[in-house]
């Protein structure tokens, strides 16, 4: 059974840091592209950051471009999502995701995406 378990959002000031963290269990980790995506109250989800297999190819959503870091360790299991200069428009629930199937480098779509962790918040406020 696949488990997603992302942590290290909480609260912080316009132009500070925050390095989120999903661990996942279930599967081997290194077949499978990863993604993080983040929802607004009564919005969609929507795609932030795509990591290949190997890590050797990323892709972001342009709201994120240059601010955000997306990167994996395979041997242990985890993805992380650095995000720097935050914004008050970063505030949202952050979900991290594991495609479906071992097939392609990277993927910017919800519907590519099987699992799902239960989401950490990150909240920029001053």
């Amino acid at each position: 059974q696949v488990q997603l378990v992302e942590s290290g959002g909480g609260l912080v000031q316009p132009g500070g840091s925050l390095r989120l963290s999903c661990a996942a269990s279930g599967r081997t980790f290194s077949d499978y592209v990863m993604g993080w995506f983040r929802q607004y109250p009564g919005k969609e989800r929507e795609f932030v950051a795509t990591i290949s297999r190997l890590g050797k190819s990323t892709a972001y959503a342009d709201s994120v471009k240059g601010r955000f870091t997306i990167s994996r360790d395979n041997a242990k299991s985890t993805m992380f999502l650095q995000m720097n200069s935050l914004k008050q428009e970063d505030t949202a629930l952050y979900y991290c995701a594991q495609r479906s199937g071992t097939w392609g480098t990277i993927a910017t779509s919800r519907g590519q995406y099987a699992y799902w962790g239960q989401g950490t918040q990150v909240t920029v406020s001053s």
